[in-house]
């Protein structure tokens, strides 16, 4: 696929193919490389804010570990405040969680009970879209405690996997799905 906008070419070029991790038959997408290229890193970002010009938003809604960098830096460019959810066990406070399925068995997220009101306008954002899992419980949870997601935003999205579909499942018809890279 060729790249249509300079970010997307750039990002293609930064991003290392790793074969076989973590497990053999994988093709592990490294995006480590945008991350210690700091002009790099400021243009994602400034691609992702640009991304959500005409949306209202509150929150900055971070999925452990690797949204985090591209979330926490994206609130503090749009002047926001940012949620991190985390792996069962990892927050100090009140919690609420979310289980879901894993290709063997389950696993849990959670972000602080008091983290989200009901009426907030918040944005999703991961590293990496891949079956959809862990965006779709993010997004159940958020749902659950009042939220409105009002966009989801990755750097990459791995289109055969099938996660936009596992997304739009659960979302209302007209939520936005973002990613500055899609591979087919």
């Amino acid at each position: 696929m060729t790249a249509t906008t300079p970010i997307e070419t750039a990002l293609r070029t930064a991003i290392r193919d790793i074969p076989d991790f973590p497990k053999p038959g994988i093709v592990f997408k490294d995006i480590t490389p945008i991350l210690s290229n700091g002009e790099l890193f400021a243009q994602t970002v400034d691609a992702l804010a640009e991304q959500l010009n005409k949306i209202d938003v509150d929150l900055i809604v971070g999925i452990e570990s690797r949204g985090f960098l591209f979330g926490a830096a994206l609130a503090y460019k749009l002047g926001l405040g940012f949620v991190p959810i985390r792996k069962k066990g990892k927050l100090p406070a009140k919690t609420v969680s979310r289980e879901y399925a894993l290709e063997y068995g389950t696993d849990v997220i959670e972000m602080h009970a008091d983290a989200i009101t009901t009426g907030h306008n918040v944005v999703v954002i991961d590293d990496l879209l891949a079956t959809g899992g862990t965006a779709k419980a993010t997004i159940e949870l958020l749902q659950e405690a009042g939220a409105t997601v009002a966009a989801v935003q990755f750097v990459v999205d791995l289109a055969f996997l099938g996660g936009v579909p596992v997304l739009k499942s659960v979302l209302p018809a007209n939520t936005p799905i973002h990613a500055l890279v899609t591979y087919a």
